[in-house]
């Protein structure tokens, strides 16, 4: 049995930003899904079990080596395969021992491990990426020939070909097609250690067996899959929300009576001061009397001034329980195509990649586009935005890397809305939840959710309003709060979708029309 434990681990940021505080948790063999908004710290939590980031306190133990793919491999194309896999090294010594020129620190630097090429051959093979499967020799290659989905499966396969018994995965599944995920859930649902995954892959999520959430600083584990958690969340919402309902009820019913006691005991006064200026009862009687009216005052006073402050904190603390549910609502008639609009018209281009295309796109289609890692789906969407469109359009890349990062998410916005207001510009960044001081903040200094939420108010409020939006890998990295926003916001967008993903629930949600695939020959209706 495989097992991780992570034990009182507190950590912030060298600006002191808390993260966490006496965060504990135990997991034994199985898959453990880890969810929970951006910003939460989940790639944070598994940079401190992998041992790139030192808590102030507390310590991780686990049961043997703890593998780590990170969200971002930071690969250089002029890497090769085999220093990707992390086995360079123990190659360039196995060949010089095979060769006859090896000495004994090659036999130190091979170890056990002299079937290492067969065993990475096999990984790539069983991953889907065949062309690196076909010999050893082809771990001689660089990277400039893999696309995003491929250097991920790249980096899968370093991380299992080192047996670890913990393995550790942020967003494994990013830019893998439908092909790709399902040889990943494969691969995953054999390995007999502890899987963590960050992923905003719901069909990933729901082969785990365990869903773990980080919010507000705590880890909590919810048997089963991410059915079973949506299930239980939203249960505890309808509760919350019934609770916040009674809790707001007795909060006016106690004003209500601490206002009706203040008027009594005014009543009370002015009759008690008239007594006394009457003087109808000797004065030890009537001093005796008032003072005695002062402390009955009090007392029923602070009664209900605690009971009035007893219901806000529950009132508070079901609020606390209820969860951040805003969403985006844009009306966006400037975006409005009719049926017959002519929008792209592509006739046999061949594309950098090899494949030659056609394409023609009319009124408000809302199209994916689907097909292997590497075939060239992001080459055809730069082709499509170089023809150009024959409506006014707008990309949105993987990388949501369209900011001046120097500047806020309010002058990003209205550098691309040049003839609106500041006014009509703070007005539409508050329907992307971007109120008051939140537009002023500094576009580096923006959450993953944020930043999606900022490029999607640049692009749709931008002047002239655009009627075709092309979109590689939307949902990369987001959380899911995050997600449900994207599809909040296209639901307003009346023109012509171009969507490059591999997520079949999201293309339904935004109501996709057509389905191309992109093959080695060309566009697959």
């Amino acid at each position: 049995m495989t097992y991780l434990s992570i034990s009182d681990i507190t950590f912030s940021w060298p600006d002191g930003t808390p993260v966490f505080e006496g965060l504990g948790v135990a997991v034994g063999s199985g898959h453990i899904g880890l969810v929970g908004s951006n910003g939460a710290g989940k790639s944070t939590l598994l940079r401190l079990i992998a041992g790139e980031l030192t808590p102030a306190r507390g310590w991780v133990t686990a049961s043997g080596r703890v593998g780590y793919l990170r969200q971002d491999l930071g690969l250089a194309p002029g890497q090769r395969v085999d220093a990707v896999l992390g086995i360079a090294g123990i190659r360039k010594a196995l060949h010089r021992i095979e060769s006859g020129s090896g000495d004994e620190r090659d036999f130190d630097i091979v170890g056990n491990v002299w079937d290492v090429e067969e065993r990475a051959v096999a990984l790539l093979g069983r991953l889907g990426l065949h062309y690196l499967a076909d010999s050893a020799e082809q771990l001689d290659r660089t990277l400039e020939t893999l696309s995003g989905g491929e250097t991920v499966l790249l980096g899968v396969v370093a991380q299992l070909l080192a047996e670890p018994e913990v393995l550790l995965l942020d967003e494994p599944t990013n830019n893998l097609d439908q092909h790709a995920r399902e040889r990943l859930y494969e691969v995953l649902a054999q390995f007999s250690g502890t899987v963590l995954t960050v992923s905003h892959d719901r069909e990933l999520l729901e082969r785990t067996d365990t869903i773990a959430e980080l919010r507000r600083g705590e880890l909590r584990l919810f048997g089963r899959n991410f059915s079973e958690y949506e299930r239980i969340i939203e249960a505890e919402q309808h509760t919350a929300r019934a609770a916040i309902r009674d809790a707001r009820g007795d909060v006016r019913k106690q004003a209500k009576e601490l206002v009706e006691a203040r008027i009594k005991l005014d009543r009370r006064q002015r009759y008690g001061k008239k007594m006394y200026e009457n003087k109808r009862e000797p004065k030890i009687v009537m001093g005796a009397r008032k003072r005695a009216a002062e402390v009955s005052a009090g007392k029923l006073r602070n009664s209900h001034i605690e009971k009035l402050d007893t219901a806000k904190e529950q009132l508070q603390q079901a609020e606390e329980l209820l969860r951040d549910d805003r969403e985006i609502r844009v009306e966006l008639p400037g975006t409005r195509l009719y049926p017959g609009q002519d929008v792209i018209d592509l006739d046999d281009v061949r594309l950098a990649c090899g494949p030659t295309v056609s394409l023609l796109v009319t009124g408000p289609e809302r199209i994916a586009l689907t097909g292997r890692n590497g075939v060239g789906k992001t080459t055809l969407l730069r082709r499509i935005a170089q023809a150009p469109p024959k409506v006014p359009w707008r990309m949105l890349p993987q990388r949501l890397d369209i900011f001046d990062e120097r500047r806020t998410v309010f002058e990003n916005v209205a550098a691309t809305a040049p003839q609106a207001s500041a006014e009509q510009i703070r007005a539409q960044l508050a329907r992307f939840l971007f109120r008051g001081a939140d537009a002023d903040v500094g576009a580096a200094a923006l959450s993953g959710g944020e930043r999606l939420r900022a490029a999607l108010a640049m692009l749709l409020l931008a002047d002239p309003a655009p009627r075709l939006l092309l979109l590689d890998e939307p949902t990369n990295n987001l959380d899911l709060p995050s997600l449900e926003h994207l599809t909040q916001a296209l639901a307003g967008f009346e023109g012509a979708l171009l969507v490059v993903s591999h997520d079949p629930r999201f293309l339904d949600e935004i109501g996709v029309t057509r389905h191309l695939e992109l093959t080695p020959d060309g566009l697959v209706e």
